[in-house]
């Protein structure tokens, strides 16, 4: 799998950098709008599909976080220096305090703790059955 050893959270802050800082852009201008079932109308602004971006990608983070090998650790480790560089970025450069951010920085903070967690788990569950197989050959 390619994906493994590439933060896929780097995506939105990317695509967060060159909205705030290339195009000058804001976060709440509206990109379309969805009519609902009850005649209420959903406007769906370029903050709202950064987050639903960040969300699947987590999911998908999560997902690569069970495999266990060098680039899992890779991949955990480049999560945690991203994550590092957002949080320098959210409390030194005036464009990235904003409410999108901070939401892109816990999503980064949920990949980092969810990661790490998830492959100690798996770890353990490899130890434990390879500590029965043994067993069980004696």
């Amino acid at each position: 799998m390619y994906l493994i050893g590439f933060p896929l959270l780097l995506i939105p802050f990317a695509i967060y950098n060159m909205i705030a800082f290339l195009f000058r852009a804001g976060f709440s201008d509206t990109l379309f709008s969805i009519q609902m079932l009850s005649k209420a109308t959903l406007n769906v602004t370029t903050s709202d599909l950064l987050i639903i971006l960040s969300i699947f990608l987590l999911f998908i983070e999560i997902l690569k976080s069970t495999r266990v090998g060098t680039r899992s650790i890779v991949d955990h480790v480049l999560s945690f220096v991203l994550f590092i560089v957002m949080a320098g970025e959210f409390l030194i450069v005036p464009w990235a305090a904003t409410s999108t951010f901070l939401l892109m920085l816990v999503i980064c903070f949920v990949d980092v703790v969810g990661g790490f967690s998830v492959s100690i788990r798996t770890a353990q569950r490899d130890i434990d059955v390879g500590g029965l197989d043994q067993a069980t050959r004696s």
